[in-house]
């Protein structure tokens, strides 16, 4: 998985309703809109084991899926 795609998943599973651009695909790059609370780097990272364990039992279920 991109990191960008993890940066990604993890704010939306913090905020689903988060409004924001990543720039430079960068975690210290973020800039927030719409009123959108601040989330930290530490949180945002902190949800990154939970996101790669979503994508693997996505990609698991896929797999069985296909049998």
């Amino acid at each position: 998985m991109k990191e960008i795609d993890k940066i990604i998943k993890a704010i939306f599973k913090i905020n689903i309703n988060a409004e924001f651009c990543l720039k430079e695909n960068d975690i210290d790059n973020i800039e927030w809109h719409n009123g959108t609370t601040p989330i930290s780097n530490a949180d945002i990272e902190a949800q990154f084991p939970v996101v790669e364990l979503d994508t693997a039992m996505q990609d698991l279920r896929a797999k069985r899926n296909k049998l």
